[in-house]
């Protein structure tokens, strides 16, 4: 009866799949919700998720991470910095199989967790690195780095650029300081030689709240 009763307060506490999920996922959607439900069931107890993202677990975390999809070069190599849970990384993963997903992420226990949700869910395209990113300088490029939630952009370039293949791109997800960040790292941005700066929003006509991404490209122009 006890497992019975925290079964119910689960599906009650947890947010209902909303209508884009289905859009943004598209034929990945069934992979995609077993993500979510085993995220949902296992997330809070791992320290994945905190106590209050349930009702909002959709929205706020697999979906904001989900808008990302489209912007990836499709057959590229794309790597995560400091997937914890996996957002945007697996989620990434799970809806792009076309692209080759490098999660790179310093906790063990988080790197665990990744990895068994990569081998339950069948991702062949999808591989977890343990450490930090600075670890990964120069043992290979991508064509594309993301990173959600981890730090200030002054901190993230020199963190990340070292990672990418000449003209490789820059994939922020951010919150409503960015431009206040953009300004605070100008001086890291030139000596990086980051360029074609932009704030896209993205998921504004499916979501109830757009996703900030800084998208930038690295390298000498032509």
């Amino acid at each position: 009866m006890k497992h019975e009763d925290q079964g119910e307060s689960l599906a009650v506490a947890l947010e209902a799949e909303p209508a884009a999920a289905a859009v943004l996922a598209g034929d990945r959607i069934e992979v995609l919700r077993e993500f979510a439900a085993d995220l949902a069931a296992r997330g809070e107890e791992l320290g994945l998720i905190g106590p209050l993202e349930l009702p909002r677990l959709w929205t706020r975390h697999l979906l904001n991470s989900a808008v990302l999809a489209p912007l990836l070069r499709e057959g590229g190599r794309v790597a995560d910095i400091g997937t914890g849970g996996g957002m945007p990384g697996l989620v990434l993963g799970i809806i792009r199989p076309d692209v080759e997903m490098y999660l790179i992420e310093p906790m063990e226990r988080r790197c665990a967790w990744l990895t068994e949700q990569i081998e339950r869910l069948g991702l062949t395209n999808t591989h977890v690195k343990r450490g930090r990113a600075e670890e990964f300088h120069g043992a290979f490029e991508v064509d594309q780095v993301t990173a959600r939630a981890v730090t200030a952009l002054r901190k993230l370039v020199p963190l990340t650029v070292p990672l990418l293949r000449e003209d490789g791109e820059l994939l922020f997800l951010k919150g409503a300081a960015i431009h206040d960040e953009i300004e605070a790292a100008q001086k890291v941005l030139r000596k990086y030689k980051v360029r074609d700066v932009e704030v896209t929003e993205l998921g504004a006509d499916l979501l109830t709240e757009s996703t900030r991404v800084f998208r930038a490209k690295v390298g000498i122009h032509g």
